[in-house]
């Protein structure tokens, strides 16, 4: 069996792919080592056109739930005529037997 050696390793994270160096002796972590993340934008112009855009987007998706909540009582008023006309037409089947009442 070979010799476990006294020298630290590198180890790559599966997750973020930072490079982390251990301390094999007391199994902590000495170094970290963060990647490299890559511009989202390649110049500014670019940065701001996508948040204009992105402003355009929310805009869109705040006037669509200001819609819904506008008819949000209409929509709730014909689900609960539609769940009493479905009620009134299914016929009662009489009393329902409990599980304790079987005791």
């Amino acid at each position: 069996m070979p010799k476990p050696s006294s020298e630290p390793f590198e180890v790559a994270c599966p997750c973020c792919t930072a490079v982390l160096k251990v301390d094999p002796a007391t199994r902590a972590v000495i170094s970290h080592v963060a990647p490299i993340k890559p511009k989202t934008f390649a110049d500014f112009e670019a940065a701001a056109k996508a948040m204009r855009d992105q402003e355009g987007r929310k805009e869109s998706i705040f006037r669509q739930a200001v819609d819904a909540e506008k008819n949000k009582a209409d929509l709730l008023e014909k689900k609960f005529q539609e769940a009493i006309k479905k009620a009134k037409e299914t016929p009662d089947e009489g009393p329902r037997i409990r599980d304790f009442d079987l005791d």
